[in-house]
């Protein structure tokens, strides 16, 4: 594969704004992809299509734990624009209001156990996003 098109998959990868937001929730560990289908709030099909794109680019890596898929940043450096890209979107990113809201509800997510977040779903969903938003002064809830 040509440099150039090297270039191409990583500036593509980064440049959707979900893909960006994947990034920026794994900045803070491996993540499975209920949670962050969870917290992009996206159809599972939809997600696992970004978790892909960026797998490809080589800004995230993939293991399998029993019928779980988790992810987290990259490493190593299999593309040589990754590392770059990487760095610029998330220190681009840091203190984005919707990376904040990111950030608050996977801190609640992730001390949810995975198959107990996949068995619930919909209605833990409802009732964390509910007290997230109780939490927080009027002025600042987070919609989604």
């Amino acid at each position: 594969m040509a440099v150039i098109e090297h270039y191409e998959m990583v500036a593509k990868a980064i440049a959707d704004g979900s893909r960006a937001r994947i990034l920026k929730m794994l900045e803070g560990g491996e993540l499975c992809v209920c949670q962050v289908t969870i917290a992009l709030d996206l159809a599972p099909a939809t997600v696992s299509k970004h978790l892909s794109v960026l797998r490809l680019a080589g800004l995230v890596l993939t293991r399998k734990r029993g019928r779980w898929a988790y992810y987290r940043l990259a490493d190593a450096v299999i593309n040589p624009y990754a590392a770059g890209a990487l760095q610029w979107t998330l220190e681009s990113l840091e203190g984005d209001p919707m990376v904040v809201a990111d950030r608050a509800f996977l801190a609640l997510l992730r001390r949810i156990p995975v198959e107990r977040l996949c068995a619930e779903g919909p209605k833990l969903v409802d009732d964390l996003r509910s007290s997230m938003n109780q939490a927080q002064p009027a002025d600042k809830v987070v919609t989604d």
